[in-house]
């Protein structure tokens, strides 16, 4: 189960850079759990569609150096990787945008159920992407 994990893993951070988001949702399951960095709490593959949407019309990302780390079974994992970015939109209740660039390490834990993503859980250091986008 182990490998069927990373292989999913691969799959959604793949289409996360190639900016396909159909097939990064294809990964998640209908009711799955998306705790937010810093915030609130969403379920439903519905709500993760519109924060994809939003988070596609402010930022540009890429994800580099991912490592992906998980339990033996399969049903837990988590992910360690460096963002690099251009703030390209603003988005509500942030600094303005300008096509600032920024580059910060971040990570996601995961919940793995039936083969599909069940949760997932970001993090990232929003003080020092704050910093960044503000030339601090």
């Amino acid at each position: 189960m182990r490998n069927e994990t990373v292989t999913l893993l691969e799959r959604y951070y793949a289409a996360f850079n190639a900016a396909q988001w159909e097939d990064m949702l294809e990964c998640l399951s209908e009711n799955v759990v998306h705790d937010l960095n810093q915030s609130e709490r969403q379920t439903g593959k519905s709500a993760f569609r519109a924060f994809l949407e939003r988070m596609n019309s402010s930022y540009r990302e890429q994800l580099s150096s991912v490592v992906f780390l998980t339990s033996e079974d399969g049903s837990r994992a988590a992910a360690e990787y460096v963002v690099e970015g251009t703030y390209q939109s603003t988005d509500t209740g942030l600094p303005e945008a300008v096509g600032q660039t920024y580059r910060l390490p971040g990570g996601a834990f995961f919940e793995i159920e039936s083969g599909q993503i069940s949760r997932v859980t970001n993090y990232y250091n929003l003080e020092d992407w704050l910093a960044q986008v503000k030339g601090g």
